[in-house]
């Protein structure tokens, strides 16, 4: 007997992609007038909130694969928004930090980021928000607490 998949409106890749685009539209318009990607905006977000990072730790913390974060970073770095310099112990360790072009990104644009975010929580209110937040989790298998 063959088991039967679950209806699309009810399958758990589809429904994640369907939120994705559901949660990055509102992204995507902030972003339109920055003149960055999602993956850059990512990017700076990540070396904002924690500082000066190797290429590995950034391509995992911005959810990216490495050889992506490679050619994101190349155009970042000539756009002036990131460094890339070689770690002083381990030469062969690329260390990435943003520049102030790229934190003067962020940071005008940390309220219209916020407001996303409060609507978001708004709409499903601070305990599901938190609660979602928490089994998407469960469902990342580099998740750490």
């Amino acid at each position: 007997m063959t088991k039967q998949l679950p209806s699309t409106k009810r399958s758990l890749p589809i429904a994640l992609l369907r939120a994705r685009e559901g949660v990055m539209a509102p992204i995507r318009e902030m972003l339109g007038e920055t003149g960055i990607t999602e993956q850059q905006w990512r990017v700076l977000r990540v070396l904002a909130e924690h500082g000066s990072m190797d290429s590995t730790t950034l391509a995992d913390r911005a959810s990216l694969l490495f050889p992506s974060l490679t050619r994101i970073a190349t155009a970042m770095r000539d756009k002036g928004l990131i460094t890339q310099t070689r770690d002083n112990v381990d030469r062969r360790r690329q260390m990435i930090a943003i520049t102030q072009a790229g934190q003067n990104i962020i940071d005008d644009h940390t309220e219209h980021a916020a407001g996303i975010v409060a609507g978001f929580q708004s709409r499903l209110g601070h305990e599901n928000y938190e609660q979602l937040l928490d089994l998407l989790a469960m469902l990342d298998p580099d998740a750490q607490d």
